[in-house]
């Protein structure tokens, strides 16, 4: 009699267990909660109609904004006279508003790094990645090669996962000459785009990061050294690679401006345009925030901001060439003499 008033609720309490489990599993997964910092880029606006789309399918349907800290650059006009407006629009999206980094942290999952300045990107990322939630940083990823390096340097130290990219690298054109070139093997390229300024980053960081992105999409790494020509309404800065190849980037300043390529294969060769919107992105994005496993690697981002920074060196040397790996050495060095005098 005993046995059987054991077995009776050993069954009872397995009936239980094999309940809460079946109810748990029949629960669908929530969505990750993102979290915005800078809301002083139109990418904010861009980035919520996909992520809280009442229709999103698929890897879309697993993210979404539910907080933002506005940030701004009161030095940058792009900054300054935008950010109250993108701001009020998200909070009229039922997108809670808040007072701090810190405070965004408590409320999120994975963070957006939106801000449009990049020199303020490092300070702004420490905290996220300390606290080991997921961040995609928006271009450019940093103010200069050497937060770029940093920032890296501390997504390895948490173990955070992080990578930084433009949105140009994910149009299905400019991704096919990386995945599955219709020109064979790829031999050099040369890609362009629009090159503004802005007197507080280097030339090319920008804005002229988005055509370069889509050079590196191309070609991939490799390259070796920079040197740079510019003549009236054009900077054209051209890399080469270690394999002997050759890519170009020509920053067009002035006249119709858009972005592309010419890319020189074995078999043939092909231009590409842009194609795809911001939704192809977004949707890397999510795959990175579930995975964990970025799109675009830490090296490659580095070498993409060390490009560019030869590119400036070369240009204050009247178009010398400039090797990729000197500028990453001097940048190194400039963090670790920057963290020895943080220690006294």
């Amino acid at each position: 009699m005993r046995f059987y008033g054991m077995t009776r609720w050993l069954l009872a309490g397995l009936f239980i267990l094999v309940f809460c489990v079946s109810a748990y599993a029949a629960e669908p997964a929530r969505p990750l909660k993102a979290g915005m910092i800078g809301l002083d880029t139109s990418h904010v606006i861009a980035f919520v109609n996909v992520l809280n789309d009442p229709n999103k399918t698929g890897d879309l349907a697993e993210v979404k904004v539910v907080a933002g800290y506005p940030g701004g650059s009161p030095d940058v006009a792009a900054s300054a006279g935008r950010v109250d407006m993108f701001t009020e629009k998200l909070r009229a999206r039922g997108i809670e508003i808040v007072g701090s980094i810190d405070e965004l942290l408590k409320k999120v999952d994975v963070v957006l790094l939106e801000s449009v300045d990049g020199r303020p990107h490092l300070e702004q990322v420490k905290p996220v990645l300390a606290a080991r939630k997921p961040v995609f940083v928006d271009k450019p990823c940093a103010g200069s090669l050497a937060d770029v390096i940093e920032i890296f340097r501390l997504a390895k130290e948490h173990n955070c996962p992080c990578f930084s990219s433009s949105s140009l690298r994910f149009g299905p054109e400019v991704l096919a000459m990386r995945t599955d070139p219709p020109v064979g093997e790829v031999r050099g390229a040369n890609a362009y785009g629009p090159c503004s300024l802005e007197e507080h980053h280097p030339d090319f960081f920008w804005y002229g990061v988005h055509g370069v992105e889509i050079l590196f999409t191309i070609m991939g790494t490799g390259c070796q050294s920079v040197s740079r020509v510019q003549t009236e309404g054009t900077d054209v800065a051209v890399g080469t690679w270690q394999d002997g190849r050759i890519g170009t980037f020509r920053g067009i300043r002035e006249g119709k401006r858009g972005y592309g390529a010419t890319v020189f294969g074995t078999k043939s060769i092909a231009t590409v345009g842009r194609s795809g919107g911001y939704e192809t992105m977004v949707v890397e994005i999510c795959k990175f925030f579930k995975t964990g496993k970025p799109p675009v690697s830490a090296e490659e981002t580095i070498e993409i901001f060390a490009f560019m920074e030869a590119a400036d060196e070369s240009k204050r040397q009247g178009g010398h060439p400039v090797t990729i790996q000197s500028v990453i050495e001097k940048a190194q060095k400039a963090n670790a003499a920057k963290a020895a005098a943080e220690k006294k």
